[in-house]
């Protein structure tokens, strides 16, 4: 039976902003990325989620994030690579103090939002989030998208690397993420999102939004937990695998 990952970033709510519905994503997905403070989440929140995550055996990953809460860590934040490499630290560790507080452990790291999608091509930013993960704990796993710059390096520097595929996002035909500037960049109809998931998991390939068909290969597919349909899609989702015989399991094993 052919194993697959379902992830969704989860703790991001902060202060009396609700983002989410961690608690039913929790009864749904094997990963889940929890927010750390600087693009979303706050302390007790991140705890309750984490403490969700250890009840329900889902894995936990780190979804470090540029500082910036006003613009959700969406937008491109151009700093020194020392800095990125003591930001991305100061989450990870921040996370896995809070995390060992209620018996489980963070797996993985996830960058989010524009850090994320920078890391794809950006040696220098890539490079500062790999010595950030080797400095606080090198048995940390990387997810990032296929052929990304930061997994090249990750690999390089001998971290285990997952591939990681989207749901809700539509493709470009090089494999990249649409802007969301763009029109068509989020996928919200529940039908459609679990059929693109039941063809990358099956077969590896994707519709790009240009209509043309591009390789997929992932270990893991992402539902954006702030959707408001994300629960649904991941019920969707989750169904479609189940009725084609996968098991969706956590990437990380152990």
């Amino acid at each position: 039976m052919y194993t697959i990952d379902l992830n969704s970033d989860m703790g991001e709510s902060f202060g009396r902003w609700k983002l989410g519905d961690d608690h039913a994503l929790l009864d749904v997905v094997s990963s889940a990325n929890v927010a750390c403070g600087f693009h979303a989440g706050d302390p007790a929140g991140m705890l309750r989620t984490l403490s969700d995550a250890a009840a329900n055996g889902v894995c936990v990953g780190a979804h470090v994030a540029y500082h910036d809460l006003d613009g959700f860590g969406r937008r491109f934040v151009d700093e020194q690579p020392a800095d990125l490499t003591a930001d991305v630290m100061y989450q990870i560790a921040a996370l896995e103090g809070l995390a060992a507080s209620v018996g489980t452990k963070v797996s993985y790291v996830k960058p989010h939002g524009a850090l994320y999608n920078r890391i794809v091509h950006d040696r220098k930013q890539a490079q500062a989030v790999v010595e950030a993960i080797i400095a606080v704990d090198p048995s940390l796993a990387l997810l990032t998208l296929p052929g990304s710059v930061v997994g090249e390096l990750a690999t390089n520097a001998g971290l285990q690397v997952f591939r990681e595929a989207f749901a809700d996002r539509a493709y470009m035909p090089d494999g990249t993420l649409v802007p969301r500037t763009q029109d068509g960049a989020v996928i919200s109809d529940v039908d459609t999102v679990a059929a693109r998931v039941a063809r990358m998991a099956s077969s590896g390939e994707v519709e790009a939004i240009d209509g043309t068909t591009i390789t997929v290969h992932a270990d893991s597919v992402c539902v954006h937990g702030d959707s408001p349909s994300a629960v649904a899609m991941a019920r969707a989702i989750r169904g479609r695998l189940d009725a084609d015989g996968f098991d969706v399991a956590s990437f990380i094993r152990g």
